[in-house]
């Protein structure tokens, strides 16, 4: 199959979704663990920004690669649900949506949501825009005894707003979703699923999701419960924020 047949068959569209997502899981995964370091103490998350940011040369390649692969993700998933839809003008007359998954069924919408919220994730963390943060301060003046930016500090008073707290939990709960059916369906895209143990990869689709779902809320409900509190006091950040 060359390239152009790639792009216009369906069966290439789906390769291309089974690929992409494959790599953004891995992605997903590793950016939770990096996340999770923040429970080893302000030393270690601190040290771990202040390495993704003075490594420019790695930084930025890795984030115009992971634009492309959502933009190709997101392209295949319009393009497919279309081709759907044009295959099936008139709806069935008995259609029972409990043959199928709510996940399977809200894939596209729950992925466009989850693409806001990387928007909205990219412009707290990382473009670090006052407004969204709800304290109305700017996270880029933080910065800790080395001088390396105060990623902890960061995190904590980034989740200190329960309506924060709220909007994460739910766009990880659509993560979960998503992310539970797509890996079944990346299999069985990739040929990697029969029936012989189709079964086990819908079990382990389903426990890595929610672990993955549960390692990324656990920090923030974390903060609303208290978590890291104490360093902000330390570190008079409280009264910078409120000033």
């Amino acid at each position: 199959m060359n390239i152009t047949n790639v792009f216009n068959s369906s069966v290439g569209k789906k390769f291309i979704m089974a690929i992409t997502g494959l790599a953004l899981f891995l992605f997903v995964l590793l950016h939770m663990l990096g996340n999770l370091q923040v429970f080893l103490g302000a030393e270690a998350i601190n040290r771990y920004g202040a390495f993704l940011q003075g490594n420019v040369e790695l930084l930025w390649p890795a984030r115009i690669g992971l634009l492309v692969l959502v933009v190709l993700h997101i392209w295949a998933a319009i393009k497919l649900s279309a081709e759907n839809k044009a295959a099936r003008p008139v709806a069935y007359a008995n259609y029972n949506p409990t043959a199928a998954s709510y996940a399977s069924q809200t894939m596209l919408m729950s992925g466009l949501i989850i693409l806001a919220f990387i928007i909205y994730h990219l412009l707290h963390f990382t473009v670090q825009v006052p407004a969204v943060n709800f304290t109305h301060k700017s996270f880029v003046e933080l910065h800790d005894a080395k001088n390396q930016h105060d990623v902890f500090a960061m995190l904590i008073l980034g989740f200190e707003r329960p309506v924060v707290v709220l909007i994460y939990v739910i766009a990880m709960f659509l993560l979960f979703l998503h992310l539970s059916h797509g890996m079944q369906a990346m299999f069985s895209s990739l040929g990697w699923k029969n029936a012989a143990y189709a079964p086990m990869i819908s079990r382990f689709a389903v426990v890595i999701s929610w672990l993955i779902f549960a390692g990324y809320v656990i920090i923030p409900i974390s903060v609303l419960l208290g978590y890291g509190h104490g360093y902000l006091v330390e570190h008079n950040y409280l009264q910078e924020v409120a000033k």
